[in-house]
């Protein structure tokens, strides 16, 4: 068996190293395993039966879920018949739902749970191509999935057999919308070799195999989870799916994965938790603590660092960061992560704690994986993007210093928008990424910022924000925040602290926790944030270092609308609900020190 198309990935394990729990969820407290050849027999049965229904090649059929082996079902039974599958995030709203069922002309609809249904029913009568819903779970009232398998006969076997045979690698696999930051989402069409080529680039460099396991949590619907589970199918890696991001510390110790794909937003939520954990500690283990942290700091993999901070450090992994391992289940060899930069502070020191964490860098419309950090130090450079993946063509633009990716990942253009893709795609076929980078050492790529994020302060200097947002997170009282200052006469930012660490500090000096606003309100504790700023302040040029900051009362997410579903932060969403503060801001003088925003 070759694999040339998606579904190819499950007969090459079946014919390779068959496992017997290829996917796993939980279900009723229950860990519910499904073997290589269970997957093959719901896949063949399921795509019988779509077939059956009068699904048909170059058809849409969308899917809405959490991250569950039904999910997966569907994906492989689509493929197999020619169809195209459009996955689509659960957390967006029914007018981007109509909008992109309208787009895309969805012909049915898998749905997880009662939210999902009575969103895609809302719409129904507003989507002329659309024929039904069938949900995951049972509900009352709703198409049940599993209703759909018995319409699959011998008959039409035959005929997903004869399809699937005669199915060309260069065929339209998936449409994936992006997330919509910047208006109207769009269609991104991939085919089965653009996925295909990028799960086989990577495979000879990702040190995992058919002895693995891995806790699988970031949404199927992303590019990047979707082809991490082609991956670890093609190499036989046993996937298990979290229960939700809640349960995610349980279900490592109960999985004890080897490996698992991450987005730098949870790292900094782990990473705060063990800070403040490590702050209520007193005396000696307290000192302990943060001389371990020190020397995770100071973790290069391009320097050797020499006998005496080895040994240290091996003392460290033996005291301290032992129990970070077991806290990850103790068998972690590997972490990759993506869609938003990485700190380099939690690059150096989740590796010196012996949990190798690699940046890799990549978009929707490259499939995604563009390049990213080797897991032997030589190949790897903390704060860059890593080294483009074999077969993969990068370069930096002489004029604007975007990069440009060429390869046989890049996508086949945005559906029904020739003219979006014209504007990326250029004769030569090189995709501009809107990205601006360098390269570090002639060999690792890095990221300076966004094309579209850069802004010029009004006395004409231009300023990249994401250098300055990453640098400023490295204070551990900082959770989430965004640099604003765009034809304004300096920079400013807007902070969501670290409430974790912000109640322990303000108990280690006898400061008022009662409140979110309470806590931020303290002059002690604005003074500390200050002070921080100021320090890192040092790292940039004048006219890039922060003049004020706000500090605010309520986290961003997804949910109240700040946050990409990948966690990435809506700039224009947050520039227009903190309008009048950011005005308020830029009236009078610039050397007011700081300001409190608070939701009352």
């Amino acid at each position: 068996m070759e694999f040339r198309r998606l579904f190819d990935s499950i007969y090459f394990q079946l014919e390779n190293y068959p496992q017997p729990d290829a996917i796993c969820a939980k279900e009723n407290g229950d860990w519910i395993k499904y073997s290589t050849q269970n997957v093959i027999n719901i896949i063949n049965q399921l795509s019988s039966a779509l077939l059956a229904y009068g699904i048909k090649a170059d058809d849409k059929v969308a899917l809405i879920s959490n991250n569950r082996p039904e999910w997966n079902f569907v994906d492989f039974a689509v493929q197999q018949i020619g169809a195209v599958l459009v996955p689509i995030y659960p957390t967006i709203t029914e007018s981007d739902y109509l909008f992109i069922f309208n787009d895309a002309s969805i012909k049915l609809a898998f749905v997880s749970d009662w939210n999902l249904y009575t969103k895609i029913s809302n719409i129904k009568s507003q989507v002329t191509s659309l024929q039904d819903i069938y949900t995951f779970n049972k509900l009352e009232g709703a198409k049940y999935w599993r209703e759909l398998l018995e319409k699959a006969t011998p008959a039409w076997q035959q005929e997903v057999d004869t399809i699937k045979n005669n199915i060309d690698p260069a065929t339209l696999s998936t449409i994936i919308y992006t997330s919509g930051t910047t208006g109207t989402p769009k269609g991104v069409m991939l085919s089965h070799n653009n996925i295909v080529s990028n799960v086989k680039a990577v495979q000879p460099i990702l040190p995992v195999n058919n002895t693995h396991r891995s806790l699988s949590f970031l949404p199927l619907c992303h590019i990047f989870e979707k082809v991490v589970f082609f991956y670890y199918t093609y190499v036989g890696v046993s996937i298990y799916y979290a229960e939700s991001i809640e349960t995610i510390g349980d279900n490592l110790k109960e999985v004890k994965p080897h490996f698992f794909s991450c987005v730098p937003r949870l790292l900094e939520k782990v990473y705060g938790k063990i800070v403040g954990k490590g702050m209520e500690l007193t005396g000696f283990k307290k000192k302990l603590f943060f001389w371990a942290m020190d020397l995770g700091n100071q973790w290069d993999p391009q320097i050797d660092k020499g006998l005496i901070y080895n040994f240290q450090l091996a003392i460290a992994n033996k005291l301290i960061f032992s129990k970070w391992r077991e806290a990850l289940g103790g068998n972690v060899l590997g972490i990759v992560t993506g869609s938003a930069a990485l700190q380099p502070r939690l690059c150096r020191i989740f590796s010196a704690a012996n949990i190798p964490v690699r940046e890799g860098y990549g978009q929707t419309e490259t499939s995604p994986v563009v390049s990213f950090n080797r897991f032997e130090n030589h190949n790897c450079y903390v704060g860059s993007i890593g080294i483009p993946i074999p077969g993969v063509n990068v370069k930096i633009d002489e004029t604007t210093n975007e990069i440009l990716v060429k390869g046989p990942n890049v996508m086949m253009g945005y559906y029904n928008r020739p003219d979006l893709t014209a504007a990326v795609i250029d004769k030569n076929g090189y995709l501009h990424t809107g990205d601006v980078g360098e390269w570090v050492n002639g060999k690792f790529l890095k990221i300076t910022d966004r094309l579209k994020e850069l802004f010029k302060t009004s006395g004409g200097k231009y300023v990249a924000p994401q250098v300055i947002e990453n640098k400023i997170k490295e204070f551990n009282l900082v959770e989430q925040l965004m640099v604003v200052g765009a034809d304004r006469n300096f920079v400013s930012a807007l902070i969501v602290p670290n409430y974790i660490n912000l109640e322990e500090y303000c108990k280690n000096n006898g400061l008022d926790t009662s409140s979110k606003k309470a806590m931020i309100s303290h002059e002690k504790v604005l003074h500390t944030y200050k002070k921080a700023i100021d320090e890192l302040n040092i790292k940039f040029a004048k006219w890039e270092q922060l003049k004020k900051f706000e500090l605010l009362e309520d986290e961003w997410s997804v949910d109240t609308g700040e946050l990409t579903p990948t966690m990435k932060v809506k700039r224009k969403t947050v520039l227009e609900k903190y309008k009048k503060l950011i005005e308020k801001m830029y009236v009078g003088s610039e050397f007011v020190e700081h300001e409190i925003y608070t939701s009352a």
